[in-house]
């Protein structure tokens, strides 16, 4: 198996060398409770919640590897699954069946990245460095790396709880890539940065794919995926529609009736 390939529905042997990510026959179902709309009767009785539970099959029978180097940019409408990929890549979804193996580590860098909004940006720099396993010196080595990638000037000594989206996700990229792990999974964190910051993000991005790391990346900007990923995977409804070369599957998923990140 080449670095370039993904394979859609194909059972996957784990002792094949040179792979970094193996899913197989990825099952997740959920339950949440969602409110039901209120009547008349209802609310003369002061019932003013009506809850009910529903099944949530988020990701049905997925399959696909990834390997050494490679970028994979996962496309798909809200709510077909992408973030709760990411997550179970992560460890941090629950399975209901299936497979999910990493060689390696692999970080998850979100919108909402767990930051500490009560301490300056400086202090969550050298908590995240040591979450990460770095030594103190070590974060202290690359604390002048990393305050000059998130370009936030005289707030890096402010508490996070007074920055802007933008600012509070270029410290967090800043941070996650303190120490690369085998496997980056990102979900949307790009989005709210500006083009200046999107722009030093993907040239780290591919940065990373130079050194061997492998890369996962949830985004709506498809250029971004075209420039950076050389394979993408779209979901639609828990289930791979395409896999395979980036600008093949990307060309598939902008020429559907149903995507909504069409060009206009």
């Amino acid at each position: 198996m080449g670095n370039s390939e993904i394979r859609n529905g194909a059972r996957i042997r784990w002792q094949v060398d040179g792979l970094c990510v193996a899913v197989d026959d990825l099952h997740i179902r959920y339950r949440v409770y969602e409110e039901r709309p209120l009547n008349t009767r209802d609310l003369l009785h002061r019932r003013f919640r009506r809850r009910q539970s529903v099944d949530v099959h988020a990701l049905r029978g997925v399959s696909f590897s990834v390997s050494p180097g490679d970028a994979v940019g996962i496309v798909g409408s809200n709510g077909s699954g992408k973030s709760t990929l990411l997550r179970a890549i992560a460890g941090l979804q629950p399975k209901t069946s299936g497979s999910v193996r990493v060689a390696g580590e692999a970080h998850l860098l979100g919108v909402n990245a767990a930051l500490k909004p009560q301490l300056s940006g400086t202090r969550n720099i050298i908590l995240g460095g040591l979450a990460m396993g770095l030594s103190h010196d070590e974060v202290m080595a690359q604390m002048g790396q990393a305050v000059e990638f998130a370009d936030i000037g005289d707030a890096l000594s402010r508490p996070m709880i007074t920055y802007s989206a933008g600012m509070k996700a270029r410290l967090a990229f800043s941070i996650a890539t303190l120490r690369v792990p085998d496997v980056l999974l990102i979900d949307e964190a790009l989005a709210v940065g500006d083009k200046a910051f999107r722009e030093r993000s993907l040239l780290r991005v591919k940065k990373i794919r130079e050194e061997a790391h492998s890369v996962l990346m949830v985004t709506h900007n498809l250029r971004e995926i075209r420039e950076t990923c050389n394979l993408a995977l779209w979901l639609d409804n828990g289930e791979i529609v395409a896999s395979g070369e980036a600008n093949d599957v990307l060309d598939r998923y902008e020429a559907s009736p149903s995507s909504p990140d069409r060009p206009d």
